[in-house]
């Protein structure tokens, strides 16, 4: 790793702090978290944690005022990049205007983030109850699907993630799951298509997604179709590995669910907002096949969303509702709600967000880095690295799975396990410039939906070096 990020002494950061001032403080941040801040998913003893002390674009500057290219996205949430000066102004102008209101009163920034999103949702999906992030999305939408069927279950597939609330974690299909499962959730998991660790032996995509739709329908005739609320998918699953769905797989999930009476939940979440290059990853599925519900769209009854809705930079999420669904609670009260639903703050970033994204054509930006740099950049390291088991991705969602053997396809980090070779890969990455998102056996390259041609190539660079330290684990 050769790339200096030692900082000037006098430069002043985008903040316009300088490097001693960001540095003085950065130290009084670090001593204060220590002492004060609970971690979440973590041994609190065992954490040492990188003070940010600014951002801007692709890049954030840790407490020493090093600057790094920023491919994680922090939580997979900055599509926008940091920063972003339209939404800074609008969050500052609603802060002047009106800083928050109780959600039984109708306030203009809701109202208009409302329109921006259910004119982009497919379909009919325009009714749109707001939550603070994912995990509380994703728990009313099962709550109006409970409550709209009268039925229990829900179906929901290993190696998913759909937030850290109690509902939430149940359905997630990942090891945090585990130690907050006591199996009294009402929730039953399935195999969902991954080929490259697929469960039914496919030698092909169509044959992969044939099989795993047979394996969901057993799985809701065994469980009991008439006992079943709903299924939930992240149309293509984030945290778990971005797995792209083979074509025609979430087509006849919608059939399925069409077939039985069951609501079909969309989490969108990760996958929403421009990441895959589409507003949302489920626009893919309707290029990819004809059996679809309506003008060619695959289109569910309930989509989550989050992150990417005001790129994170005011909590924000909600659930966009069919009129079908909708219309249960028109004469009776829907039995949820939430203080800071539809927050002036966070609704009138996420105004700005959307708008800049189709003014700036941010998700095109995305599809066209994904086909043009990322995905042809990724696949040239994994002929250069013999840890690369596979590549996968649409837009700027991509993942690496590191394998110890490519013919095997044995994990380089066993499911579940302690992931000390990813540790020293990030850390090499960290000390040239690089910060990147790591799960498990995998490297996920994440970068904002704004990121350039030159930033891509310098963020791969450096990756390629990296991968030299888990080829060093790998046949």
């Amino acid at each position: 790793m050769t790339q200096d990020t030692t900082p000037i002494a006098d430069t002043p950061l985008p903040n316009g702090l300088s490097i001693t001032a960001a540095r003085a403080e950065a130290e009084r941040a670090y001593e204060l978290d220590r002492r004060h801040i609970f971690h979440s998913w973590s041994a609190q003893r065992q954490l040492d944690p990188m003070t940010i002390s600014a951002a801007q674009g692709c890049y954030v500057w840790d407490g020493a005022g090093h600057r790094l290219l920023d491919f994680s996205s922090q939580l997979v949430n900055t599509n926008i990049g940091h920063q972003h000066p339209k939404v800074v102004a609008a969050v500052q102008e609603q802060a002047a205007k009106l800083c928050t209101i109780a959600p039984q009163h109708v306030n203009a920034a809701r109202s208009e983030a409302a329109r921006l999103v259910a004119e982009r949702t497919p379909g009919e999906l325009n009714r749109i109850f707001f939550t603070n992030g994912g995990a509380d999305a994703v728990e009313h939408a099962v709550r109006m699907a409970r409550l709209h069927t009268g039925r229990t279950k829900v179906l929901a597939r290993y190696r998913s993630y759909h937030g850290g609330t109690d509902l939430a974690v149940n359905l997630t299909g990942d090891p945090r799951r585990w130690p907050n499962d006591r199996g009294a959730a009402g929730v039953v998991h399935f195999h969902g298509p991954f080929r490259y660790r697929s469960q039914f032996h496919a030698e092909s995509d169509a044959q992969e997604c044939e099989r795993a739709l047979e394996h969901l329908e057993q799985t809701i005739l065994l469980e009991g179709s008439e006992t079943i609320a709903a299924v939930i998918l992240e149309s293509v699953p984030g945290t778990a590995g971005i797995m792209v769905p083979p074509p025609g797989y979430l087509a006849g999930v919608r059939e399925l669910c069409d077939r039985y009476g069951i609501v079909f939940v969309a989490d969108e979440v990760m996958s929403g907002f421009g990441r895959t290059g589409r507003w949302f990853a489920i626009e893919h599925a309707a290029q990819s096949s004809s059996a679809t519900r309506e003008s060619g769209a695959v289109v569910p009854d309930l989509l989550t969303f989050a992150k990417g809705v005001n790129s994170g930079y005011v909590p924000l999420g909600g659930v966009a509702i069919a009129p079908h669904i909708a219309a249960t609670f028109d004469d009776r009260v829907y039995p949820g709600g939430l203080t800071y639903s539809g927050h002036p703050l966070a609704t009138a970033a996420a105004v700005a967000t959307i708008t800049a994204m189709a003014e700036e054509r941010i998700v095109e930006n995305a599809a066209e880095m994904g086909e043009r740099v990322l995905g042809p950049g990724l696949r040239e390291l994994a002929e250069r690295h013999r840890c690369v088991g596979e590549v996968r991705g649409l837009g700027v969602f991509w993942a690496l799975e590191l394998v110890r053997d490519k013919q095997t396809r044995e994990p380089l980090v066993p499911f579940g396990g302690a992931a000390t070779v990813l540790r020293e890969v990030d850390a090499a990455c960290r000390a040239a410039g690089l910060l990147l998102a790591v799960n498990a056996n995998r490297l996920h390259i994440v970068p904002p939906c704004t990121i350039s041609e030159a930033e891509a190539k310098e963020g791969l660079a450096i990756l390629d070096e990296a991968l030299t330290l888990a080829d060093a684990h790998a046949a």
